[in-house]
């Protein structure tokens, strides 16, 4: 019996070149945002404050790996930066999408961890998801400073945060990707900043 093949390298040749050209128009349009939600993020966490981020499916995945790398590490051994994602509970989850609404799954939990000066990222490729629009609306009752992920033209998320990411592309697979791709720059960024900043509080030169 006979192996069929296909060649699938022009496919992925071309997908790879997409991801490519998203990322160029990051790069050309977006990199004054960028650099306002990092000094945003340090000058958070160096006040001892904490990031919280919340999104659906594929971006609660992206916030869950983003609080880990801040709590834990990125590249560097150092202290553990205070963040949560609301998307690891199953039973405050479940609990409020069951007694409530799944619209208020990350909003009630804002109102629980939720502090003044904290920080709340909000991740949603369309911009038009209801639990993170009310989550980032109870966030700003809670004088918390606010941030959205987003694509293509930022759907409702855009206007409803202090500092809005837009990924130029209407594809979920690209917005995702980097959305990861740029989480991975702003850790990294707050890890030497927090790293040196701790350098020169210790009289290092």
């Amino acid at each position: 019996m006979s192996t069929l093949y296909i060649n699938f390298e022009p496919r992925i040749a071309w997908e790879l070149e997409d991801s490519i050209q998203v990322k160029t128009r990051v790069l050309e349009e977006q990199i004054s945002i960028l650099n306002d939600i990092v000094q945003l993020l340090v000058q958070t966490l160096k006040e001892g404050k904490k990031v919280i981020l919340f999104g659906n499916g594929g971006s609660a995945a992206d916030c869950q790996h983003i609080a880990g790398e801040l709590v834990n590490r990125f590249r560097q051994d150092r202290q553990a930066l205070p963040s949560i994602a609301l998307t690891t509970d199953t039973s405050v989850l479940t609990s409020i999408a069951n007694d409530s609404s799944f619209s208020e799954v990350f909003s009630r939990q804002i109102e629980a961890l939720g502090q003044k000066g904290d920080v709340a990222i909000g991740i949603s490729t369309s911009g038009n998801s209801p639990n993170v629009l009310k989550g980032i609306q109870a966030a700003r009752e809670k004088g918390m400073n606010t941030v959205g992920f987003t694509g293509h033209d930022g759907g409702n998320l855009r206007d409803s945060v202090d500092i809005c990411f837009q990924v130029p592309s209407l594809s979920t697979p690209r917005i995702q990707e980097v959305h990861i791709t740029v989480a991975h720059i702003i850790c990294e960024l707050i890890e030497q900043e927090i790293c040196l900043s701790k350098v020169y509080s210790q009289g290092i030169s």
